[in-house]
């Protein structure tokens, strides 16, 4: 019988490979029926507006229904938006698509994740149990954009005709269907009860904490290099002319790359502390970003973008895993919803930026100055010690 974790990380690929499809498809859409740079931009960021304004709600939802409530909720949603893009695939209605793609995907999020972190039996579990969750986003990564960009591709009479666009939308609107058949046989955990003295400035409280406004700065740095490789693939394929299918690939290669160096992050972290893993996690990145906008061929964007992932599929983990050990364990949900918030508040600002300077000063300069920031802000992932924090 397969376990709880496996059934986890299965659950949260296919629910996360929907949005990631969507984030792919409906920019390429945009871009083919003329829409700017900075439309895509706008475009992206809704993938992320949701969450801004729901995260902490919803992480509170989630500390008192557990799993399966917030788990069946986001897989009707996620379909439901992919659906209406199918239907009608227009601008206007693929913003409302993703809206609803990208909330339900972050209210998966944060149940599944404060789940995983209530089911640790210590730290060195608790980094092992979020290195494995972390393979789900790295493989739906790949398998989103690559199936969307297929689809786009093969499906109509031609490639990218609005045929292949609608049977893109229709696949990721069958993918979150998939999330339930898997987390649905996983049992709950008990519910914590939130202490009485606890219901006024519970966020401010949190963020009164050195060590958790610590690692939200970092975290939102690591999260716009995230930003930045979504939102500038697909504009640099489109203006030198790759199809679908290789701007998928790239995508894809990245998300393959997270993916591997998740499967050995739980030996690796075993000899190095989150705080040095996350350093040496923003030096790289800040080198790779350096070199990136001086690749013409679709083979070094690949090698490019496989770097990165190697770099980046590294954070998550031991951000979760920090923030895990520095927060009580009632407020966990609550805390994960903060860390949500604040990453996608950036997202929802950092694409339309960038479509912005791209527009005024072209891509390159977008690259080196996120990785003139990130490479800055290393020295905050170096003081990012936790000390495990009681109830």
């Amino acid at each position: 019988m397969m376990s709880p974790l496996l059934r986890l990380i299965a659950g949260q690929t296919f629910l996360h490979a929907c949005m990631t499809g969507m984030r792919l498809a409906t920019p390429l859409l945009a871009l083919r029926d003329g829409y700017s740079a900075f439309s895509v931009g706008v475009l992206l960021a809704l993938f992320s507006l949701t969450q801004v304004f729901m995260a902490i709600p919803a992480g509170r939802y989630t500390d008192r229904h557990g799993l399966q409530k917030p788990m069946r909720l986001s897989v009707l949603v996620a379909a439901s938006g992919a659906v209406l893009s199918a239907l009608w695939p227009t601008f206007p209605v693929m913003c409302v698509s993703a809206l609803l793609t990208g909330g339900a995907t972050g209210l998966a999020v944060i149940a599944l994740q404060r789940h995983v972190g209530r089911s640790a039996r210590d730290s060195a579990h608790l980094k092992e149990s979020f290195s494995w969750l972390a393979i789900g986003p790295a493989v739906s990564n790949f398998m989103g954009p690559m199936a969307a960009g297929l689809m786009i591709d093969h499906a109509g009479a031609v490639a990218a005709d609005t045929a292949g666009f609608r049977a893109a939308f229709i696949l990721m609107s069958v993918l979150p269907l998939i999330t339930w058949f898997w987390v649905r046989q996983v049992p709950e955990l008990p519910l914590q009860i939130p202490h009485k003295d606890a219901a006024k400035n519970r966020i401010w409280d949190l963020l009164r904490e050195p060590l958790m406004r610590r690692l939200l700065l970092v975290n939102w740095m690591l999260s716009s290099c995230w930003d930045v490789h979504t939102f500038v693939v697909p504009i640099l394929g489109h203006e030198r002319g790759f199809s679908a299918s290789v701007v998928g690939f790239i995508l894809g290669a990245f998300a393959v790359a997270s993916a591997l160096i998740r499967v050995v992050l739980p030996m690796v972290a075993k000899h190095l502390e989150e705080f040095r893993i996350l350093t040496i996690a923003m030096v790289m990145a800040a080198l790779i970003f350096a070199v990136y906008p001086f690749t013409q061929s679709p083979m070094g964007m690949g090698i490019c973008s496989v770097l990165l992932g190697f770099t980046l599929g590294v954070v998550q983990p031991m951000v979760m895993s920090t923030l895990h050990q520095i927060t009580p364990h009632h407020r966990q949900g609550e805390a994960l919803g903060l860390r949500i918030m604040t990453v996608n508040a950036s997202s929802v600002l950092m694409p339309m930026l960038f479509g912005v300077a791209g527009a005024v000063v072209g891509i390159g300069p977008v690259f080196w100055l996120v990785g003139l920031v990130v490479g800055a802000g290393s020295r905050s992932a170096w003081y990012l010690r936790p000390q495990p924090t009681s109830d």
